[in-house]
């Protein structure tokens, strides 16, 4: 990963630790909450291993927090931030969760596609603590390091379009006589 500002789960804990007794909240578009009925259903830990187009090999560490929205909104109050801690802690009893990974909320419901997102900051707003999320983007790497493709010559550019070929159209001459069409000329 680019970006190292991305939270890691030991920050993303410590900071549902500073704040046990609010209820949990989760933003993850525009004046939009996920339900209060939501369930945390799994955290998973990924080990990512990639190559970039500049042919670089690259390693960390994810971990997903699920939460599902049941169909049925039978709930007016989110869970409290203990109660997602005591979900962390039966976890955390069963795998040793890499304190440097860096923190994704998976979510989707029927009018969002399911997407991993990060936790851009939190905000406490009355009794909620509410996780404020930003979408994950692509990104080439390799230009980021001031590198190049794999596939391109050290001195292009990564990843810049590629120039464009005009097609050569060949021009004649319709006003000449052997090209026209004339009555009774059989071209038509």
């Amino acid at each position: 990963m680019i970006n190292t500002e991305l939270l890691k789960w030991n920050s993303f804990k410590a900071q549902l630790e500073k704040h046990p007794n609010q209820l949990l909240q989760f933003k993850y578009a525009e004046h939009k909450l996920v339900n209060a009925n939501y369930h945390i259903t799994e955290i998973k830990q990924a080990e990512v291993t990639s190559v970039d187009c500049g042919g670089k090999l690259d390693r960390w560490t994810e971990i997903i927090v699920q939460l599902w929205e049941p169909n049925v909104n039978d709930q007016t109050r989110a869970m409290e931030v203990n109660k997602a801690l005591a979900i962390v802690n039966v976890v955390e009893g069963k795998m040793t969760l890499d304190g440097n990974a860096i923190v994704k909320i998976e979510f989707g419901n029927s009018d969002f596609d399911t997407r991993q997102m990060y936790p851009a900051d939190f905000v406490l707003d009355g009794e909620n603590l509410i996780i404020n999320l930003i979408a994950d983007v692509t990104q080439c790497k390799a230009i980021g390091r001031g590198g190049s493709c794999g596939t391109a010559e050290a001195e292009e550019p990564c990843c810049s379009p590629a120039p464009q070929v005009k097609e050569k159209l060949e021009m004649i001459n319709l006003a000449t006589e052997s090209n026209c069409c004339t009555p009774g000329g059989g071209c038509c």
